[in-house]
């Protein structure tokens, strides 16, 4: 039986290739030092005992960063704030300073001949601190009198954001018929990829070549920042992330760690490898969400939206992070409008410092958080309103007739039909039928609920000004196809040798996919922002005439045939009743490389604008508060779908994660120490095997013109789609029982509370 992906076979029998996996000869072993509070001054250090302990061959701390003259980690994304003020850029430094301010900052390095040895002596390390007080969470930080983090942040204020028109809400806010409030908490998570962070740096002294083995999302962005930090040329690196176990959004770019491994290994003229335990990533790994979402809307006596409002507070840990501020400004801006054709919009964002972890992209990077903010205020309007949440969102729907649309803040969409989306969903979900299932809840003592989303999100435009792929023939004939985008679980091996190979009317066997390797130098994004298939895509679609058009002379001279006179159709060159296919063509022109039929494709790829419906039924234990999705339903405008099977597990995946945001996950500080609390999974629920009992998708599918493939994002719908819906039914079963909202994680401890308190 033929594996299902074309990665499958590899990777279920055990021959993937992580980088913990990679062990170089003559190679050291690193383990961090990391600080164990929240927030300190750094008095005194003494690091001898480490250096003379078995095995070690150094250590490493901020003086030795300063002496190769390194940078700090990057900070992405240049915002300006109200009236143009600069964004106040605290960059987190690879190893501590005079102060720490997170637990689980890098204070130190440790190297030495094995990883036990390096995790032995790091714990006779010497560090005196002197203890600050902390401040645990956004609020605490703005309060009156809070400690200052950072000297050049007055109120540990990073910046504070607006756009759209504030004078115009409020004026629509004065003359509505219903004005709704609700605040919305998008907890903080832990990202949590299957694959644990790891880092192998092989500098090559001779030829002044640094080779890095690391989980990445992006081959090129990871490059960039290496460079950045380093102050190496980056073409003097090369990266390998032949498997990578997850991303989320985690690793678009280089650490701490990977430049503390940068300097020990041309240092030490040894290669130098460090994978971190699972309790250093709840630690240290960027932090995800951590959102408040303040949101008001405005009625009319009709129904009619008339404005929406929202006064965020962005908590951002204790430094800026790459794509912190971006979260917390532009992506809860661009689409903080959702599906509705909405005359006034206006948000404020104070992007906000505390001695937690810093934030970073995770999964959607502040796109679900808005769609979830907007769905649940929606819902809670029509409830306020005494109007069916269904007839609500008819009533204002951005009209299929009405695209291009743009929004009150500038952003335009480009196509959609959401009202049909709506339709199907529906009907899928048996919509009409849930007082009988609800019915049959009852009667075995349990209590149930639904809730819909109607979501839309912007996916990812990318940083590079395009994307390009190329192909090179084998002397066997088969072709490899490159890209910088690494595959982080989304099967790009299946879906890029899929596009090409259906364009070329070729069988998929016949393409491999390699992604970034270091003798193709090529532009291109990176797996974010739900960009790789209409990006990658694109530019693999373009390759295929590209790859008829070089062949097409040299199939010529093969068959004996004039060039114009040549057809391309069903996988083959044809002159008459002769005929040779590319593969063909391939052996027979084998020899020196380069092959002549290599060649290049590339595209210009924007933003899309996926949107869907998603319907939760959740059923609830009043006896234990325990909380179980009974069914889901997903339906999704995702431009243009090239393999099912694949969107489903992308869209699956993305509920399932949250589903784990809405029933458990939550990293949570104490308030007084600022000490990590949920440090390990027996304190951070995850999502299991189970969780999602009768899911079922669709697809009513709008294509875009805004990329060669017509394909919308897809790689975050689920999740963002998932968080209001499994909200608005647990909300409406609170409502039901006259209990005010509730924000998630919806554990039994609380659904339980706030149901005896009903009873």
């Amino acid at each position: 039986m033929k594996p299902s992906r074309k990665e499958d076979f590899h990777l279920v029998t055990g021959q993937g290739k992580f980088t913990a996996d990679w062990n170089l000869p003559n190679q050291l072993h690193a383990h961090i030092v990391r600080s164990d509070r929240a927030h300190a001054r750094i008095v005194g250090t003494d690091w001898q005992s480490v250096r003379e302990a078995p095995g070690v061959v150094a250590v490493l701390t901020a003086e030795d960063v300063a002496a190769e003259g390194f940078g700090e980690v990057p900070f992405g994304a240049p915002i300006k704030g109200i009236g143009g003020e600069e964004l106040r850029r605290n960059a987190m430094p690879v190893f501590a300073t005079d102060r720490v301010r997170f637990v689980g900052q890098a204070v130190a390095m440790v190297v030495a001949e094995t990883a036990q040895q390096a995790r032995d002596a790091a714990e006779q390390a010497y560090v005196e601190y002197e203890d600050l007080p902390p401040v645990s969470s956004a609020a605490a930080a703005l309060a009156e009198g809070a400690p200052q983090l950072h000297d050049s942040a007055p109120g540990n204020v990073s910046l504070a954001f607006e756009k759209g028109d504030e004078a115009k809400v409020a004026q629509a806010l004065a003359s509505a018929k219903h004005v709704t409030r609700l605040t919305i908490e998008s907890q903080r998570l832990a990202g949590a990829p299957m694959e644990p962070r790891a880092v192998v740096v092989d500098h090559d002294a001779a030829s002044g070549k640094t080779v890095v083995y690391t989980p990445t999302q992006g081959i090129n962005g990871m490059l960039a920042t290496l460079s950045t930090i380093s102050k190496w040329p980056v073409e003097n690196f090369e990266v390998i992330a032949q498997d990578v176990g997850g991303s989320f959004g985690l690793r678009a770019g280089a650490t701490c760690e990977h430049a503390g491994l940068l300097i020990a290994s041309r240092r030490l003229g040894r290669p130098v490898k460090w994978v971190s335990t699972r309790s250093e990533l709840f630690a240290a790994e960027w932090h995800g969400r951590a959102l408040t979402l303040n949101g008001t809307i405005a009625l009319d006596d009709a129904g009619k939206i008339l404005a929406i409002r929202f006064d965020d507070v962005v908590d951002l840990g204790a430094y800026n992070s790459y794509f912190g501020g971006f979260i917390g400004t532009n992506n809860l801006s661009i689409t903080m409008g959702g599906v509705y054709a909405v005359p006034a919009l206006y948000m404020r964002s104070q992007l906000v410092y505390s001695n937690t972890t810093p934030v970073n992209a995770y999964r959607g990077a502040g796109r679900p958080d808005i769609a979830f903010a907007i769905e649940c205020l929606v819902d809670r309007a029509a409830a306020e309103a005494g109007i069916d949440p269904i007839e609500l969102r008819r009533r204002n729907y951005v009209s299929r007739d009405a695209f291009p649309y743009t929004t009150a803040n500038g952003t335009v969409y480009d196509s959609g039909d959401f009202e049909g989306v709506l339709n199907k969903a529906l009907a899928l979900a048996d919509y009409a039928g849930f007082a009988k299932r609800q019915q049959e809840s009852v009667s075995r003592g349990k209590l149930r609920a639904i809730g819909l989303a109607s979501y839309l999100e912007a996916s990812g435009g990318g940083n590079a000004p395009k994307d390009e792929v190329s192909c090179e023939y084998q002397p066997d004939g088969m072709i490899l196809l490159y890209g910088v985008t690494g595959p982080s679980g989304q099967g790009h091996e299946t879906s890029f040798a899929q596009i090409v190979a259906e364009g070329l009317g070729l069988p998929v066997e016949a393409f491999d996919y390699h992604a970034s390797d270091p003798q193709h130098s090529l532009l291109g994004n990176g797996t974010g922002g739900s960009r790789s298939l209409y990006g990658a895509g694109s530019a693999f679609k373009n390759l295929v005439p590209a790859m008829i058009e070089t062949a097409k002379p040299h199939a010529a001279a093969a068959l004996g045939a004039d060039a114009s006179t040549l057809e391309y159709r069903d996988g083959a060159f044809r002159a008459g009743a002769a005929s040779i296919t590319l593969p063909e063509l391939a052996r027979k022109l084998a020899g020196p490389s380069p092959h002549p039929l290599n060649c290049r494709g590339e595209a210009k790829s924007g933003s899309t604008f996926p949107n869907g419906c998603h319907i939760a039924e959740i059923e609830v234990d009043p006896q234990t508060g325990s909380v179980q999705v009974a069914e889901y339903t997903a339906v999704d405008d995702l431009g243009r779908v090239i393999s099912p099977q694949l969107a489903q597990g992308q869209v699956h995946g993305g509920v399932v994660q949250g589903v784990g945001q809405a029933l458990g996950e939550h990293v949570i500080y104490d308030p007084e120490s600022g000490q990590l609390l949920t440090g390990s999974f027996t304190d951070y629920v995850m999502p299991h095997a189970g969780c999602l009992l009768n899911f079922r998708n669709d697809y009513h599918l709008v294509p875009t013109q805004l990329n060669a493939l017509g394909a919308k994002g897809v790689g975050e719908s689920g999740c963002t789609g998932s968080l209001p819906a499994l909200s608005n039914a647990m909300n409406s079963l609170l409502r039901s029982k006259g209990l005010p909202h509730m924000d998630m994680p919806f554990t039994p401890a609380k659904v339980w509370a706030a149901l005896s308190q009903a009873s």
